[in-house]
């Protein structure tokens, strides 16, 4: 496979991974830590350090937007219940297990 192809294979499973993380509101941010390590606004860091490297301008909230596909302040607001008590004790434990 040649690089363009390979280039543009991951440009599009990345686009439908967002897209399935915008349709799936109901999972919440703190599950994905928990379970795959990683979350919506790590998808939107990687995004911004991804346009600074190309020398693109991008900040933070607009790669967030990106993501969640409307500005996160709305997505928190229709979206975002506040973490129970297990699930902020099941990520305490995976940040001990990681160190």
């Amino acid at each position: 496979m040649d690089k363009n192809t390979q280039i543009e294979l991951e440009a599009a499973a990345f686009r439908q991974l967002v897209s399935h993380l915008q349709k799936h509101t109901e999972v919440q941010n703190i599950e994905l830590m928990i379970l795959a390590d990683f979350c919506r606004n790590c998808l939107a860091k990687w995004y911004v350090a991804a346009a600074a490297e190309r020398g693109i301008d991008m900040d933070y909230e607009q790669a967030r937007e990106v993501i969640y596909g409307m500005p996160y302040n709305e997505w928190k607001d229709k979206f975002q219940s506040e973490a129970t008590v297990e699930q902020l004790a099941a990520y305490e434990r995976k940040q001990q297990s990681k160190s």
